[in-house]
């Protein structure tokens, strides 16, 4: 069954800005998969940013693909590249989306809103520096959280301040800033972000994902780009 908040980002589906600069004309998108079933993937290559950033480069450059994308719902064996995802049971579900790129790149808030919170989140395969909004969509009042961004685009925010539409919030980060990553947007779309302040699980146990994938629904619904892989 469809929830309040979907409905509402479904009826308003062509208003939000794109969060990146993209042209489905000119532009390629590339779908990675960080399953186990990607076969290109080594547990070594996931575990070394360096050589993870070689692997995401060179697919991108043989696929002639300006962005890659996906990971909604992926059941991602590379979260075993740290030990913040580790436990009795894993969290590998993913929540977000994620848009790999070169550093640098810009990031557009896809609706205005007020800044709930952002935090730099240090730790070795967290998200770095990390941006959370606060929506008002029609009566359902929902948070977007952009995920691995420069330092620099925390350093001046305050919470409270209203960001609109299509304003430049951040930049996909370098690895020594935004998690140890190769660079990349997480973005996530949560329902009820439960009192955390700059920070929201951006993966889960598998026994737990029916609840959380229902809290943070399928991201696309705002970026509308995955009909062009």
């Amino acid at each position: 069954m469809i929830s309040e908040l979907e409905n509402a980002i479904i009826k308003n589906q062509h208003d939000f800005h794109p969060v990146i600069k993209f042209d489905p004309a000119a532009d390629k998108l590339f779908p990675f998969n960080f399953t186990s079933s990607n076969s290109e993937l080594s547990a070594d290559t996931i575990a070394d940013t360096n050589l993870f950033g070689e692997y995401i480069n060179s697919t991108l450059k043989k696929a002639g693909a300006r962005y890659g994308i996906g990971g909604y719902r992926e059941n991602r064996t590379l979260y075993n590249r740290s030990m913040l995802f580790a436990g009795e049971e894993a969290r590998s579900v993913h929540l977000g989306m994620d848009i790999w790129g070169p550093a640098g790149t810009p990031v557009y808030a896809a609706l205005g809103g007020m800044v709930h919170s952002f935090a730099y989140n240090d730790h070795f395969g967290d998200y770095g520096a990390t941006i959370v909004l606060l929506h008002q969509l029609e009566t359902v009042a929902f948070h977007t959280l952009y995920g691995h961004l420069s330092l620099s685009d925390i350093s001046k925010l305050s919470e409270g301040a209203y960001i609109t539409r299509g304003e430049v919030i951040g930049h996909f980060g370098k690895p020594e800033e935004n998690g140890n990553w190769p660079p990349h947007l997480h973005f996530q779309v949560i329902d009820d972000i439960q009192l955390m302040n700059g920070d929201y699980p951006g993966v889960c146990k598998l026994s737990e994902s029916e609840w959380y994938l229902k809290n943070c629904p399928d991201p696309d619904l705002m970026l509308n780009m995955m009909k062009y892989i």
